[in-house]
């Protein structure tokens, strides 16, 4: 059979590769970004009681009412924004399914969508098999920060799109309010797109404030914004996040939606509905986050890896050159063998595998963990 790929570069990703290197040699999975410790009780059994009351068939295709006003209303109590729960909000099979349909929704063939890299590994092929064309703009370590002048020379009369991710993965960079607003100067009288990914927006530390794009008039008129409740109530495998947009562009949204997922797992959304009446189910993040990041980096103290600096997500990156001055994809998988700890190489984060010899951890495990993790990296 005879056919061309549409992604003809895309392989296994990096994932699952070190999660499964991990398994096989029994190392402390620091590398795939999930928890190692349980969701609450409570939104458990929230979800069976809705399943044994009945509530087992489809969702409307926008996702479960009581839910969206929730949302409409947590919206409001963070970022002071009115958000219409019936055309604004949409229920979906976790945030990277909204990333692709918001990329779906909007770019054609010969769009280009500027990429903010090291970037979270979908958006590229998200965007390629739409027919689109990538854009990067590169980070570079330690600082992570972007210097909106020379993004802005990036735009051509092709622009579509630019993706941002605050906090940001893998670098656990964030926005500023500075960077916020330069972005919607820069997009102001245009008809580029901004979509936000803000999966981590719960977990941002020493008392710094999430950027949210709903906090800009001026851009929010031109967003998407995708959000995770597996990354916020530590169930990354129940795949539920939402996507925010003003009504015009959600329309649009819609059309996409209902022909790739249609809707979203019904009891887990009326359960939702229910955790999130209590807001310190969320807004207490901050704090339990932080004092994980704070007790791997004292596990840490002593080991050669370098901390480079974490302001939010649940990723740290490490500077290994200090150790060697091989590949970040060789050093990672010999992480794992040899030292029994797996990491991801943050150069598959960059379109051209640029290497700045740093490594990703993931940080969202049990304190024994971390501290096992800790111990065995000293030894290097």
């Amino acid at each position: 059979m005879q056919f061309t790929s549409k992604l003809p570069h895309v392989g296994t990703t990096i994932f699952t590769v070190m999660s499964a290197l991990a398994n096989e040699h029994g190392a402390i999975n620091l590398s795939q970004g999930f928890p190692n410790f349980p969701s609450s009780d409570r939104l458990s059994d929230l979800v069976c009681q809705y399943m044994k009351k009945g509530y087992n068939q489809y969702a409307p295709m926008a996702g479960v009412p009581v839910l969206r006003e929730q949302l409409a209303d947590k919206v409001q109590r963070l970022y002071c924004a009115t958000i219409n729960p019936d055309t604004e909000i949409t229920i979906t099979a976790g945030a990277t399914q909204a990333l692709f349909t918001a990329i779906a929704a909007f770019v054609s063939s010969g769009d280009e969508v500027i990429l903010i890299e090291p970037a979270y590994d979908s958006y590229r092929p998200s965007i390629e098999v739409n027919g689109g064309v990538p854009v990067p703009y590169k980070l570079s370590a330690p600082d992570y920060r972007v210097d909106w002048a020379a993004l802005g020379r990036l735009v051509t009369a092709h622009t579509r799109m630019i993706i941002i991710n605050t906090p940001h993965n893998p670098t656990g960079t964030v926005l500023k309010a500075e960077d916020l607003k330069a972005l919607e100067n820069l997009t102001a009288g245009t008809d580029i797109l901004v979509l936000s990914d803000e999966v981590y927006e719960h977990l941002i530390y020493d008392g710094q404030q999430h950027q949210s794009v709903l906090r800009y008039p001026g851009l929010w008129e031109r967003c998407l914004a995708t959000y995770s409740f597996g990354k916020t109530f530590h169930n990354t495998g129940w795949k539920i996040g939402y996507c925010l947009a003003p009504a015009h562009l959600m329309e649009e949204f819609r059309k996409v939606h209902q022909f790739n997922v249609f809707s979203v797992n019904t009891p887990m959304q009326y359960a939702l509905a229910d955790y999130l009446a209590d807001p310190e189910t969320y807004l207490s993040l901050d704090d339990f986050f932080q004092q994980k990041r704070d007790f791997f980096l004292d596990a840490m103290k002593g080991s050669r890896l370098q901390p480079l600096r974490c302001e939010g997500t649940y990723f740290y990156l490490f500077d290994y050159s200090a150790i060697s001055d091989e590949p970040d994809t060789k050093f990672a998988k010999r992480m794992t063998t040899e030292w029994g700890v797996a990491a991801i190489p943050v150069s598959v984060f960059y379109s051209n595998g640029s290497s700045d010899k740093v490594i990703r951890l993931c940080f969202a495990k049990t304190e024994e963990t971390l501290e096992r993790a800790g111990a065995l990296l000293r030894k290097i």
